[in-house]
């Protein structure tokens, strides 16, 4: 099992940028592929995007393409979600999460098998 951290979130104005991070605690960080998540309210559980255990492999939800990166540092057990260009629209608890052999799909959430607690990304217009 894997704990994990989010922090970086906040209040921020649309065209601003902001970067989250996260940082596991447990296992073997660096053998697993991480996700972004993320729960506007009224809203189910969203793919943002995916990064394999390497760093080498990234795939992104369409409505972030282009405007959000990630990245990982394994020696610092650290994922982060670069965030540009925001809009009222990615207002959202934003949830990382730790994959370790799951073979179901990665845009999808039970396809993850440790999250952390969420950090709260509001975006006004």
């Amino acid at each position: 099992q894997v704990q994990l951290e989010e922090s970086g979130g906040g209040l921020v104005q649309a065209g601003d940028s902001l970067r989250l991070s996260c940082v596991a605690s447990g296992r073997t960080f660096s053998n697993s592929a991480m996700g972004w998540f993320r729960q506007a309210p009224g809203l189910e559980r969203e793919f943002v995007a995916y990064i394999s255990w390497s760093g080498g492999t990234t795939y992104y939800a369409d409505s972030v393409k282009g405007r959000f990166t990630i990245s990982r540092d394994n020696a610092k057990r650290t994922v982060y979600l670069q965030m540009n260009s925001l809009k009222p629209e990615d207002t959202a608890v934003y949830y990382c999460a730790a994959r370790h052999y799951s073979s179901v799909s990665y845009r999808l959430p039970i396809g993850y098998d440790d999250w952390g607690q969420g950090t709260q990304v509001t975006v006004s217009s």
